[in-house]
């Protein structure tokens, strides 16, 4: 008979709680690294569409219109095109949030991943508002 030991993962203490942890790259967990690292900063939380009221389309910058019907993959890819800071990070879910039809404003909720530390993802959900 072979005796086999268990191996047990060792713990180490959060560096800003204190709470035991796996080790990790950045020593914390991840309620902490969500409070300190924010990852959609840098991509802007409100934006402008120009929209036409007479004919119901979208402008595309710079000169072309779109005719998209509200919360249509056109309009989404439209909205997320007006986004400068998505190129840093991964997009993972883009949806839209309603809202009421006359109140001219979009609602996007996006949720993105970004490799903040060696080996270490986040992801984060978070709303922009088209007016």
């Amino acid at each position: 008979m072979e005796y086999a030991p268990e191996l047990k993962q060792q713990l180490i203490l959060c560096c800003q709680c204190g709470t035991p942890i796996a080790p990790n790259p950045a020593n914390m967990c991840v309620d902490c690294i969500r409070t300190v690292v924010d990852i959609t900063e840098g991509i802007p939380k409100q934006a402008t569409i120009h929209y036409c009221r007479s004919c119901g389309r979208y402008l595309q910058p710079p000169t072309h219109w779109l005719a998209c019907d509200l919360e249509s993959r056109e309009l989404l890819a439209m909205c997320l095109k007006k986004l400068k800071g998505l190129s840093k990070v991964r997009l993972i879910d883009a949806g839209f949030i309603w809202t009421e039809p006359h109140s001219r404003r979009i609602k996007v909720k996006l949720t993105i991943q970004k490799e903040i530390f060696a080996a270490t993802i986040l992801q984060q959900t978070f709303e922009v508002e088209y007016v």
